[in-house]
């Protein structure tokens, strides 16, 4: 979890909150998910047109993983380990494939979104300020 001052925290196995990293502070939660190396990425959605969405690994050492969102939000991995980026900034919102190379493409384009999962069946789900979309998807 994290706070809007840019504190992730770890919750320790007695559930106690402990700080793990800093990132930039944010102007909306931050969203985040685990790859499969175990390492947790986190977007950080600020006022800027253009943030970034952060690796940090299990030491707790932040590095940029990509950049040139504009206020990336929800995020999920696909079964090819491909991450998904939702962005909600107007004009060039959507959907953001990343693919394990580093290569980014526009896989959806769309209202801003703020929320993103892969069901059981593939199926992508997003969910915008008011809707919740369901997606037959096959990358």
């Amino acid at each position: 979890m994290g706070d809007r001052r840019g504190t992730v925290y770890r919750i320790e196995p007695n559930g106690e909150p402990r700080s793990f990293c800093h990132l930039e502070p944010f102007v909306a939660a931050y969203h985040l998910v685990f790859d499969r190396d175990g390492d947790l990425l986190v977007s950080v959605p600020t006022l800027s047109s253009v943030d970034a969405v952060y690796r940090i690994n299990r030491a707790g050492d932040v590095n940029i993983f990509v950049g040139g969102f504009g206020r990336p939000q929800g995020m999920a991995f696909d079964t090819e380990g491909n991450l998904y980026v939702t962005e909600g900034l107007a004009g060039d919102s959507g959907v953001y494939r990343v693919t394990p190379e580093g290569s980014v493409e526009r896989a959806i384009a769309a209202p801003p979104l703020v929320g993103l999962a892969f069901d059981g069946r593939g199926r992508m789900i997003l969910a915008g300020k008011s809707t919740v979309f369901q997606l037959d998807w096959r990358a």
